[in-house]
């Protein structure tokens, strides 16, 4: 999906196949169209596919870390959502919904749906909230043991990976916030 009605637009998310799209406009070959996790982008009509029927998420039990894992070595794109390349938020939004939980897909709304806890709370799949309050930038998993998972662009790396938190840090501004209790 396309910030413009343009193939050479930013991509700012991924569409996958059988997740239900509603138009909202169209524009000669494009058509606007907004996510059931209330994300909008440009799409070329050619793309879009039968309306998918019923619930297209079936909730299940299972770690978002370690479906997180599952795409460790992918490399960086900014607003992918697949193995060929996914960014940090994307890795945080397809970690749950391949456990059929539905979560936005950037990283500012992430921190906004969630709990903020203290650091001394955390706990195996919190998330770590990097940028501003409200404004975050970038978000991981807290594995424990001070260690992170997260998709970075951070020269010398562009891919999923798990790291010591400390590496990653740097001089962002730190939230720690949980999403499901």
């Amino acid at each position: 999906m396309r910030a413009e009605p343009d193939d050479e637009a930013e991509q700012v998310t991924q569409a996958l196949l059988g997740e239900p799209l509603t138009v909202e406009e169209t524009n000669g070959d494009w058509a606007r169209v907004r996510t059931a996790y209330d994300y909008w982008g440009w799409i070329r009509l050619e793309m879009l596919g039968a309306a998918s029927e019923g619930d297209w998420l079936s909730p299940t039990q299972g770690d978002p870390v370690e479906e997180a894992r599952l795409y460790l070595g992918a490399p960086y794109q900014w607003g992918g959502m697949t193995e060929r390349g996914i960014d940090c938020s994307g890795l945080v939004h397809m970690a749950h919904r391949r456990l059929g939980r539905l979560v936005p897909r950037d990283a500012h709304e992430q921190e906004a749906a969630a709990e903020p806890i203290d650091e001394t709370e955390l706990r195996r799949g919190d998330l770590v909230c990097f940028g501003p309050p409200g404004e975050a930038h970038h978000i991981a998993f807290w594995l424990g043991e001070g260690r992170i998972l997260h998709a970075t662009q951070r020269e010398g790396t562009g891919r999923v990976l798990e790291e010591p938190f400390e590496r990653a840090r740097g001089q962002h501004e730190i939230r720690f916030v949980r999403l499901f209790n």
